[in-house]
């Protein structure tokens, strides 16, 4: 059975600094996720997109801000097993045992989860469910591939806006659709993509995409009657997602609804089990990648203390480690 000092069930933002702050204790550790890349909803949602309120850097976009946690963890050798679902949980002479589906359990001293709205899957576009061919995606992990392309963008919130803000001076053309004529985005967001040459339609929704083997436009139907065909060589469904916690709901952790309720240790109900990030709930609890990292820090920091009852709880400054 393969073994190690911390399994990390998330490799967001928090989990891969709690990957690092495994390592800086001097512990294995092994970073488990669904998902086939690092960076957790970052990665897959919003890998252009800048952020601002990470300590340190004034500005960051969510590509980079994965690259660098990832480096940062990297002299440590942290074991990253991506495209793999944590299943089940036991316990073997006290330790926790996770069943993976990959087949071969993984034995911890502790686990910490960091799966943030825990297993999402994006919300389908209609009009797509008996289109076979290429060219419907649900996030844009590289704009340069949709260089010189027409764009059309379905959906009104925030992601919706943030694609067509991007795309815009890539694409030849971007064109989004709403069924609604207001919009869930941000109100700052929608001015600054007004002023861009993005076409905007609203009270409509896509009935048909056109194509055989690839996207090659789609049919708009408009409310109260009419449709116009609207080139499109990608279709972007950013419609929102579904999230559950998927296998975790069934491990008999405490939960308030989709989050698992942490004490001040990031401690859960269950024998050696953490949990740190936006999957957590506690008073005064705030979603913050910022928040996240004090929490992965804390959580691995007592999850040390349990693993050796003999290690100390504060683990020394950084810069004296050299």
């Amino acid at each position: 059975m393969r073994e190690v000092d911390i399994a990390v069930i998330g490799a967001g933002p928090s989990g891969l600094f709690a990957a690092y702050y495994a390592g800086f204790r001097g512990l294995s550790v092994a970073v488990i996720d669904a998902l086939p890349e690092p960076g957790g909803q970052v990665t897959a949602m919003y890998p252009e997109k800048v952020i601002y309120d990470v300590a340190g850097f004034p500005a960051i976009k969510g590509r980079e801000l994965v690259a660098n946690l990832v480096a940062q963890a990297e002299p440590y050798g942290p074991e990253y097993l991506l495209g793999v679902r944590a299943e089940t949980l036991s316990y073997a002479d006290e330790r926790p045992v996770l069943g993976l589906s990959d087949g071969e359990p993984l034995r911890c001293g502790a686990v910490l989860v960091t799966g943030g709205l825990g297993s999402f899957a994006p919300r389908p576009l209609p009009a797509a469910e008996n289109f076979t061919g290429r060219g419907i995606v649900f996030f844009v992990p590289h704009l340069a591939d949709l260089t010189g392309q027409d764009v059309l963008i379905v959906g009104g919130g925030d992601s919706a806006f943030d694609w067509a803000l991007a795309l815009a001076p890539l694409a030849r053309s971007v064109t989004l659709v709403h069924r609604r004529e207001r919009f869930r985005a941000h109100a700052a967001t929608v001015a600054r993509v007004q002023q861009l040459p993005v076409r905007i339609i609203v009270n409509a929704e896509v009935a048909k995409i056109h194509g055989d083997g690839a996207v090659a436009g789609a049919e708009i139907a408009v409310k109260g009657g009419g449709t116009e065909t609207v080139a499109a060589d990608t279709i972007v469904a950013a419609l929102g997602f579904t999230a559950d916690l998927g296998p975790l709901a069934t491990w008999g952790l405490a939960l308030d609804r989709r989050h698992i309720l942490v004490d001040s240790t990031m401690a859960t109900n269950l024998p050696r089990v953490f949990a740190a990030g936006d999957i957590t709930e506690y008073p005064g609890k705030v979603r913050l990648i910022a928040t996240g990292f004090g929490e992965a820090a804390t959580a691995v920091n007592n999850a040390a203390v349990v693993i050796d009852p003999a290690a100390h709880l504060f683990p020394g400054h950084s810069s004296d480690a050299g």
